[in-house]
């Protein structure tokens, strides 16, 4: 295995990647796509650079980059709903640096997952991706996961009694903090009553004006490959996308056309930050990449 450290042009930009190449030539390329704000192409706790060696050890091409604006990588900074330009130039490269290649694996954590789902279904050479705790965030998800993790759940724990009973519970204002997440909830799933206008096909790309949610569905609903999701047990981000999961037969219709895998690692945090789970995380990636077929 190798890897080696270059600069390529992003409409202009410098920007800085990592290339990893095992000894024989590779058919599939994974490409690391960070999140956003303080995260680079190390990733968090080195997981991005970990992985990425577990993955090429098994005979994976890999590349992994700062888009533009963050890193070590020029340009402005953009939000990750504006990085598509950013990943393919990221996959043209692997490509290039890696002519053996014929189809590349999307790996995203929080908000680069949701960049992912902007992007796959544009690209014929993404052909599955890997989604660890998916970022679909609004105030009204927030609220119902809340209400479905925190209050139904406190209700049922031991400790919740014993501080009942030992008058070390003030019932007024957790009461009015449940009403307070009850009408964000509500008022918004008044707010996405009509998903009628989702596309099935997106032709081109995602209106990124659109709520979240509906935004990255049009984008599982377009995409052609397989998709892994990785959901954490102690992460309200994973909470979120559960809640979504389960309260919208349209979001678990595509997910299951595009015969997603999922994986729950009920001790997991947001980003995986022990060896356990990092070493769990891509155990699971493996297996579900040996399972694909081959291009």
């Amino acid at each position: 295995m190798s890897e080696s450290a270059f600069v390529f042009n992003c409409e202009g930009a410098a920007v800085v990647g990592i290339v990893h190449q095992p000894a024989q030539a590779p058919t599939r390329g994974v490409v690391m796509v960070v999140a956003g704000g303080p995260q680079y192409r190390v990733g968090g706790h080195r997981q991005l650079t970990l992985w990425s060696r577990r993955l090429c050890e098994a005979g994976n091409a890999v590349l992994r980059f700062d888009y533009r604006g963050t890193g070590d990588s020029g340009g402005e900074f953009r939000n990750f709903v504006a990085i598509d330009t950013d990943i393919r130039a990221a996959i043209d490269q692997l490509m290039a640096r890696c002519p053996s290649v014929r189809e590349i694996i999307l790996w995203g954590e929080c908000n680069a997952a949701s960049a992912i789902l902007y992007y796959a279904h544009s690209d014929p050479r993404v052909t599955g991706a890997v989604l660890l705790n998916p970022w679909v965030h609004t105030e009204a998800g927030a609220a119902k996961a809340t209400l479905q993790r925190y209050y139904l759940q406190r209700l049922t724990q031991p400790s919740f009694w014993r501080k009942v009973l030992g008058g070390r519970f003030n019932p007024f204002s957790s009461l009015a903090s449940a009403l307070h997440l009850l009408v964000v909830a509500m008022r918004g799933g008044t707010k996405r009553a009509k998903p009628s206008g989702l596309r099935a096909t997106p032709a081109g790309p995602i209106s990124r004006q659109l709520p979240l949610p509906e935004g990255l569905l049009q984008g599982v609903q377009g995409f052609k490959g397989r998709l892994m999701v990785v959901l954490s047990g102690r992460d309200p981000v994973a909470h979120e996308y559960e809640a979504l999961l389960k309260s919208s037969p349209a979001w678990q219709s595509a997910m299951a056309a595009r015969q997603t895998r999922q994986h729950l690692l009920a001790e997991g945090d947001h980003t995986f930050s022990s060896a356990k789970q990092r070493d769990q995380v891509v155990d699971w990636a493996l297996a579900w990449l040996a399972d694909l077929p081959a291009r």
